[in-house]
C-alpha cells in the first residue's frame, strides 16, 4: 500500500518525501519494525516513541510519523508531522487493514462494571445460534474459535485493526468488543465503524488516570458521540447517565430497565445459586446467572440481539443456555457446605452488587468478604469498598490484590478508614492474599459463602516488579483437599 493512501486522514500537518513509497507493515513498537514499515512514534505517558526512531530506521522503517518536535532521521527520507499521534494510529491501522469495522458487524460496550460478562456472553450467544464470530474483551479475544492472549482492555489500534481483519478472512460475521474509558479518551477506536453501542452503567472508577467523574463520564459518552446514523445505542436508563450518554449521538436509541417504562423490561421473579428466573418483556426465561447486576447484563444482551436481527423467540431459548464468564460469581462448593464465590469485582459498584446478590441468596448463612485493592490505582475507591463489604458482610478479610509498587499493609490502613468500629471489629488483615483465602475458609463456619473479591479471572498476582502465578480455583480447592 502506498505511504500517503494510509496517512492522508491521519491529521499530517506537515510532509517531507515520497508520497508513492510502499509500506508493506505499520507498527508503533520498534521491536517489531521489519523492511517496508511506517513506523509510528506514540508519545505515552512513560514512554516517547521518538526516543526508537533511529532504531526503528536501523530496523528498516521507511517511513516515520510522528508529533513535532522531530528532526528527520537520518536514512529515512519520508517524515509526516501529525497533530495527535494516537488519533493518527487509529485512522492509519484502519486503512492499512482495509477498513475492517465496515465489512462485519461491530458491537462494543462501554459501562464500568459487565463490559466482560456482556460481550462474552454476546460472543457466546451468537456462536451457538450458528455465527461465526470474534471477541475482543478483557479475559482474551477470539479470532473464531481461536484463543489470543490480551493485555488491556481495549487493545491499541493497530492489534484491533489486524485481528479484525483476521477475522473477517475466517468468516466471522460479528466481533463484540469492550470499549473502555481510557481506550476511548487515547483514540484507539477512532476510525472504527461500530453497528451497535451499549451502555451498561457508571459508577466510580479509574479517577487515577481521569481525574474527576466528570472527565470519566465524558469519555464514555464520546463513544455515543462517534455512532453513526446507522448504528443502534442500547443504554441502560436506570442509570442516572444513561440517556445522557445518547444526548448527542446521531444513532437509533434504544432503552432498557429492570425498574421504570423503557423499550425493554426485566424483572426477577425468583433467585438461588442454580440460576434466576426472570420475565423478559413479559415472557418467563431461567438463566444459570445470578443477581440484579446480570439480570442487567441479560437483558442488554437480550436487547442486541433483537437489533441485530436475531429472531425473539431464539433470542430468548439461546439467552436461558448462557453460562457466567470465568471469575464472574463463579462458585466452588466445599466440605463443611460451604460456598466460595471468585468475582473479579474491583469497584465499589461491582462489590456491592454481588455482595447485595449473595446475602439475598444465602440469606440464613454467615457471609465472608475477602478483598483488597490493587496499588497504583484509584485510591479514593478503598474507603468506599470498606463500607460496602462492612454493610453486608458478617466478617471481613483485608489482603493483597496487585499491589504493585505499593505496600499492600498501606493499601489496607487505606481501606480501613472506610469501617466503623463495628467494621473493624469483624474484620482480619493478611497481607499475603494465599494465606488469607487459607484462613478465611478455615474459620467460616458450616454453610457459610465466602466472596473472594479482585482477582476473578486473573490468574496472577502483582506484588511490586514480579508477577506471579495466583490462581485463587487452586488455591481453594487445595485448601478443601486440607480439611476433607
Amino acid at each position: 500500500m502506498k505511504l500517503w493512501d494510509i496517512i492522508k486522514d491521519c491529521g499530517v500537518i506537515s510532509f517531507n518525501g515520497d508520497r508513492g513509497t510502499d509500506i508493506t507493515s505499520i507498527t508503533s513498537d520498534s521491536r517489531k519494525v521489519t523492511a517496508g514499515c511506517l513506523f509510528i512514534a506514540m508519545s505515552g505517558t512513560k514512554i516517547d516513541g521518538r526516543s526508537f526512531i533511529e532504531q526503528a530506521v536501523k530496523a528498516g522503517a521507511v517511513a516515520v510519523m510522528a508529533e513535532a518536535p522531530v528532526e528527520q532521521p537520518e536514512g529515512c527520507e519520508n517524515l509526516a508531522i501529525v497533530s495527535d499521534c494516537r488519533f493518527a494510529a487509529a485512522m492509519a491501522a484502519d486503512c492499512f487493514y482495509g477498513h475492517p469495522s465496515r465489512e462485519l458487524k461491530l458491537v462494543g460496550i462501554t459501562g464500568t462494571n459487565g463490559k466482560t460478562t456482556t460481550v462474552t456472553l454476546l460472543y457466546n450467544m451468537f456462536k451457538a445460534l450458528g455465527h461465526k464470530c470474534g471477541l475482543l474483551s478483557t479475559i482474551a479475544n477470539f479470532v473464531g474459535d481461536e484463543r489470543r492472549e490480551t493485555v488491556n482492555t481495549t487493545s491499541d489500534p493497530i492489534t484491533i485493526n489486524s485481528l479484525l481483519r483476521e477475522m473477517i478472512e475466517r468468516g466471522c460475521e460479528y466481533c463484540f468488543m469492550e470499549v473502555s474509558s481510557i481506550g476511548v479518551e487515547q483514540k484507539r477506536v477512532a476510525g472504527l465503524q461500530f453497528a451497535v453501542g451499549i451502555f451498561s452503567n457508571l459508577t466510580h472508577d479509574h479517577l487515577d488516570y481521569h481525574g474527576t467523574f466528570a472527565e470519566y463520564l465524558r469519555c464514555k459518552k464520546a463513544f455515543f458521540d462517534t455512532l453513526p446514523a446507522s448504528a443502534k445505542a442500547i443504554v441502560n436508563i436506570d442509570d442516572r447517565n444513561g440517556l445522557v450518554m445518547t444526548q448527542n449521538t446521531k444513532a437509533e436509541v434504544i432503552t432498557y430497565s429492570c425498574r421504570c417504562a423503557s423499550d425493554h423490561r426485566c424483572k426477577i421473579l425468583e433467585q438461588g445459586y442454580e440460576g434466576m428466573l426472570l420475565s423478559i418483556d413479559g415472557t418467563e426465561v431461567w438463566s444459570r446467572l445470578v443477581g440484579g447486576h446480570n439480570a442487567y447484563n441479560l437483558l442488554a444482551i437480550y436487547c442486541t440481539a433483537l437489533a441485530l436481527g436475531t429472531d425473539r423467540e431464539e433470542a430468548l431459548v439461546a439467552l436461558s443456555t448462557l453460562q457466567a464468564a470465568a471469575g464472574r460469581l463463579e462458585t466452588i462448593s466445599g466440605p463443611k457446605g460451604l460456598t466460595v464465590v471468585i468475582d473479579y469485582a474491583h469497584t465499589p459498584d461491582a462489590l456491592e452488587n454481588v455482595l447485595k446478590t449473595l446475602r439475598e441468596v444465602s440469606a440464613k448463612s454467615e457471609l465472608i468478604c475477602l478483598f483488597g485493592c490493587g496499588g497504583d490505582r484509584d485510591k479514593t475507591k478503598r474507603p468506599e469498598m470498606a463500607a460496602i463489604a462492612q454493610k453486608y458482610a458478617d466478617r471481613i478479610f483485608l489482603s493483597s490484590d496487585n499491589s504493585r509498587s505499593e505496600r499492600t499493609e498501606d493499601i489496607i490502613e487505606d481501606i480501613k478508614k472506610g469501617l466503623d468500629n463495628a467494621g473493624l471489629a469483624k474484620t482480619i488483615s493478611i497481607a499475603d492474599r494465599k494465606e488469607a483465602i487459607r484462613t478465611a475458609i478455615l474459620l467460616a463456619p458450616q454453610g457459610a459463602t465466602i466472596l473472594l473479591a479482585g482477582k476473578g479471572h486473573e490468574t496472577y498476582q502483582i506484588i511490586g516488579q514480579e508477577k506471579a502465578h495466583f490462581d485463587e480455583r487452586e488455591i481453594v480447592n487445595e485448601v478443601f483437599k486440607s480439611i476433607l
